[in-house]
């Protein structure tokens, strides 16, 4: 029997995110866990403990310090570390990983598998040459976590026509549970409708439009905030100004993801760009979504319950939640939005196929 590979996943830094969730989940429900490493370039264990608290005692996690700008140090320290490790197959996310983990998987003889979450930054002439350049040098096995981020590399690289791997969550983590006790452990209102939001505070995930929207919505619903960032005492600010102080609840960095999902009835996100998993951790909770058609959102949100809106637009988010509060809470929506994430976008299916990639199986 051959014996499992050993992988890498590589990231940027290990701080609450898509990605970095994305790559403990990995880890987490591998069949072989113990042969799956995270290593992040940047930052120290303690300061990632500090800003994420789940990583408190996880195993298989290493932290390379790397300095702001180019250090050829750190692929040199990767490249040995790699070796060390036995690794068999790294698995880069993002274009800094992409350079480093890439060089790195050369000089210790490893497979590399990169995936491309978002393909908005290759309209930018600069980073659309660099991204070409590490593929055609590297020669990574290419994902792509939607149809039009895949789209979108074969229009700008043409050489390459990457697999798609749509995000996958946890079904059995995220699934419905009991509402009212989630309200209570999280002091929010038991008779409002609530709109949950759980993204960093900064300019890309539109918070003050979301907040703008929310201000023309009736009186009896309630604006439920998880997350924190450089943002947020500007977004305070708005608040008082728009005399919103008892409807809308900062509830700062939450580790319960789920209890936050289970506690809110729609949930909203007006980014600008990217593709987050929070969309479908919501629905897999039962909760109808209001999103931004930006990247490959549409691909992430069931098209019987949930609502795509054009970015930048606070006349559509007011229009598409007061749609949400008069029809899009009830049970049969709630249990379509389940639906589509168990059957199309769950961590399961995932991991399998990023595990034929690793083993050269085409998709």
């Amino acid at each position: 029997m051959t014996a499992p590979l050993v992988i890498a996943q590589i990231v940027q830094h290990l701080a609450p995110g898509g990605i970095e969730t994305m790559a403990l989940d990995i880890q987490r429900k591998a069949r072989n866990p113990e042969n799956v490493h995270i290593i992040s370039l940047e930052g120290t264990q303690s300061e990632a403990i500090e800003q994420w608290p789940r990583l408190q005692g996880m195993e298989r996690v290493h932290f390379l310090t790397k300095p702001p700008g180019l250090s050829l140090t750190t692929v040199t320290r990767l490249a040995k570390l790699l070796r060390q490790l036995n690794i068999d197959v790294v698995h880069t996310h993002h274009v800094g990983p992409l350079i480093y983990g890439g060089i790195a998987a050369k000089l210790a003889g490893c497979g590399h598998v990169h995936t491309e979450h978002d393909a908005w930054h290759l309209n930018q002439q600069k980073r659309r040459w660099l991204v070409a350049a590490c593929f055609h040098l590297l020669k990574p096995t290419v994902a792509a976590d939607a149809g039009l981020v895949a789209a979108n590399i074969r229009q700008h690289i043409p050489l390459f026509t990457p697999a798609v791997v749509l995000n996958g969550i946890d079904t059995d983590k995220f699934q419905p549970a009991d509402q009212k006790a989630a309200r209570n452990k999280l002091n929010l209102p038991q008779d409002a409708a609530i709109i949950g939001c759980a993204a960093r505070f900064t300019e890309v995930k539109s918070h003050d439009l979301l907040i703008h929207a929310f201000s023309r919505l009736p009186d009896s619903a309630h604006l439920a905030l998880a997350g924190g960032g450089e943002l947020e005492h500007v977004l305070r600010e708005l608040t008082r100004r728009l005399n919103l102080e008892q409807r809308v609840h900062f509830l700062g960095v939450i580790d319960d993801m789920p209890g936050f999902y289970h506690a809110i009835d729609i949930f909203c996100l007006a980014s600008k760009k990217g593709l987050p998993l929070s969309p479908l951790e919501a629905q897999a909770c039962q909760r109808v979504v209001v999103m931004t058609d930006v990247g490959g959102c549409r691909e992430a949100v069931d098209p019987q319950s949930g609502i795509l809106i054009k970015a930048g637009s606070a006349q559509a988010l007011e229009n598409a939640l007061k749609t949400q509060l008069c029809s899009g809470i009830n049970k049969e929506k709630q249990a379509s939005a389940r639906n589509f994430v168990v059957n199309h976008c769950n961590l399961e299916r995932m991991i399998s196929q990023y595990d034929d990639l690793y083993c050269g199986r085409p998709q």
